[in-house]
């Protein structure tokens, strides 16, 4: 017999498992380009987390918006940012807020939607405390570009770090190293 090896969470659940098929398609799509269909499943897993106060629905939100945005759909994209970006503000997480409005204001502009990013800059600008956040000044290590668990893309200054050298995937919650 063959044995699998198998990694396991916090939780003592294995990695597949924790993962929705659902968020691993939405990953496999918009790492291929599908960004039409990556934006469509990832406002799916955004409405359901959403409806359960799940705590990585403004992420799902953002990714959609980003997709959409992506596959030049502004009219449906924006929308989903601006979600994406008023939950995290709700929520008071404001390091979140100032590194997510500032990467999604940069690619609206990267995208010529200069007047989308200029709303989003002012809006941003009202709902930011003005103490700038000390985050950005720890050095962390390399990451993985993918999660090992759902695939979905590594940003180091954008996920929540566990201890000095493990970080949380913010779609799937596995720990990187």
């Amino acid at each position: 017999m063959r044995r699998i090896f198998r990694r396991h969470t916090r939780r003592g659940k294995t990695l597949a498992q924790d993962v929705p098929p659902i968020l691993q398609e939405a990953n496999f799509a918009f790492d291929k380009g599908e960004y039409g269909r990556a934006g469509e499943l990832f406002e799916k897993i955004a409405d359901t987390a959403a409806a359960r106060g799940g705590p990585r629905a403004p992420l799902f939100y953002l990714q959609a918006g980003r997709a959409r945005i992506f596959a030049g759909q502004t009219t449906l994209g924006v929308p989903s940012l601006r979600r994406g970006l008023e939950l995290l503000a709700q929520r008071e997480q404001f390091p979140r807020l100032q590194k997510a409005g500032t990467r999604v204001i940069s690619e609206l502009n990267e995208r010529g939607l200069q007047k989308e990013a200029s709303e989003m800059e002012m809006w941003l600008r009202n709902v930011l405390p003005s103490a700038p956040s000390s985050d950005s000044l720890v050095k962390r290590p390399a990451l993985p570009m993918h999660c090992p668990s759902c695939g979905a893309g590594v940003r180091p200054d954008e996920v929540e770090w566990l201890d000095d050298v493990t970080a949380e995937c913010a779609y799937c919650g596995s720990p990187i190293r």
